[in-house]
């Protein structure tokens, strides 16, 4: 796991440099220094780094572009780009900026590899925590961003239902939370419908992992996440390109069970209960078709439109189950729709709630902790897109593939209805190229911004 070095008097200086400030850099590193970083065309923009060479062969230091002042920086994270182009070496912060926690955090999380079957030998650098950070913080996010990386990354023959339960159950019992689990054909007599229904064309048993941690009378915090482990769309097959990342339709409970671990690992003063259902979308005799119709467990008869919007159905009982003890809060994160892709990018993901004052505080936390988020409405006329014909609610309704992230959301709303206040995050998980604190692959998003709001709303005693 990703980790500060320990304090070095020979770590090598890395002097963060912007336009404004690079006169006075060179007076720090010596004309010299200046001089041959300029013959090598280096310039003060943001991300450009320079290695300046010492006596001997040695490294004397190196040079990291950054914005001006002036200018916002549009990624504090950027230094996570030093992670990969510096060469083996202890390193530290010689002239940190304001958000020297960010940098350091995205170095941190710029070392991650997912080095399961493809093991990278090429040896990485090592930094110093930064004077006035809490380091212990920091490293306790990279490790919880590793750990939901890995599980995102993990290939669907590595990670399907009887290992996300195991790593769920895990975490839990890591933590001496309260854990259990109900599978198969338990999930009809448990209530568990929609669950059952999803799974049950599979060659590993859905199932609903439940785990609750923490003092008993502090404030309900409640995550759920989708954990479909693979995506077949079911008898409304993908295309073959539509499968090649459905590996990471279980992002979601990627999401809530790296959210739980930073919150148990803090010791964050509340009564902490995750809710993950866990299936793989897949084609059989037994797979729910088209047309069918099945009575959830909030008793809300499900019209199935179309079997590739599975995963809000699975959320719906795990909705219901979570929303019967009345959480202060509930969030649900799920990667639901490609509808909130195209609308706002892999790297931005959509938020729903009614309520404002929880609104607010998503948005200012998620923009401190430089973790991305954007709300999107929960347009009440839209709701007549997803009436049933024969039930209640369609799981795909009748919008032509518009608004489809805000129906999506409406539809899970419906299943909510004693939570004090509720979230929805339809988040993407992935990097379809490397970024400065991360490669391609696997991304846990919204979860440190959470951490965030819970961590200021509810200390650690």
């Amino acid at each position: 796991m990703p980790s500060f070095a320990p304090p070095a008097p020979d770590a090598v200086p890395i002097w963060f440099v912007s336009a404004d400030a690079w006169a006075t850099v060179r007076s720090l590193i010596g004309e010299t220094a200046a001089a041959f970083a300029e013959r090598c065309g280096f310039k003060p923009k943001a991300g450009a780094i320079q290695l300046i060479p010492g006596e001997g062969g040695t490294l004397a230091g190196a040079l990291f572009g950054v914005d001006t002042a002036s200018a916002p920086s549009r990624d504090p994270l950027a230094a996570g780009k030093l992670a990969t182009a510096l060469p083996e070496g202890v390193y530290r912060f010689a002239n940190p900026t304001a958000d020297a926690d960010l940098a350091a955090l995205g170095f941190l999380l710029g070392l991650y590899r997912y080095a399961k079957f493809k093991a990278d030998p090429k040896p990485q650098p090592r930094l110093v925590a930064p004077d006035g950070v809490d380091a212990q913080r920091i490293e306790r996010i990279a490790a919880a961003v590793a750990f939901g990386r890995d599980l995102v990354n993990a290939p669907a023959n590595l990670l399907g239902p009887d290992a996300l339960e195991e790593a769920a159950v895990a975490l839990a019992e890591g933590f001496r939370a309260k854990v259990g689990v109900i599978r198969g054909d338990d999930l009809l007599t448990a209530r568990f419908p929609l669950v059952h229904a999803v799974g049950s064309a599979a060659a590993e048993a859905p199932r609903i992992v439940d785990f609750a941690w923490g003092r008993e009378g502090a404030p309900k915090v409640t995550l759920v996440g989708k954990g479909v482990t693979f995506d077949s769309g079911g008898l409304d097959i993908k295309p073959a390109s539509g499968m090649e990342l459905m590996k990471k339709d279980m992002g979601g409970a990627a999401t809530a069970l790296t959210l739980a671990r930073l919150v148990m690992e803090t010791g964050l003063d509340v009564r902490l209960r995750v809710v993950i259902p866990i299936v793989e979308n897949a084609i059989s005799a037994p797979a729910m078709r088209p047309g069918d119709v099945i009575v959830s467990r909030k008793g809300l008869a499900i019209e199935i439109g179309n079997t590739d919007a599975e995963g809000r159905l699975i959320l719906a009982d795990a909705l219901t189950l979570a929303d019967e003890e009345a959480p202060d809060l509930m969030v649900d994160f799920a990667t639901l729709t490609g509808a909130a892709r195209v609308a706002l990018g892999p790297d931005l993901p959509p938020f729903y709630t009614d309520d404002e004052g929880l609104a607010a505080s998503i948005a200012s936390y998620a923009a401190r902790a430089r973790d991305p988020l954007w709300r999107m409405p929960l347009w009440r006329p839209y709701e007549a897109m997803i009436d049933g014909t024969v039930g209640d609610v369609s799981n795909s309704g009748t919008g032509a593939g518009m608004a489809g992230s805000i129906t999506a959301a409406l539809f899970l709303k419906r299943f909510v209805e004693k939570a004090k206040a509720w979230a929805h995050f339809d988040v993407y998980v992935w990097n379809p190229k490397a970024r400065a604190h991360g490669p391609a692959g696997g991304e846990i998003q919204a979860a440190r911004a959470l951490f965030e709001l819970l961590s200021e709303r509810y200390p650690a005693r």
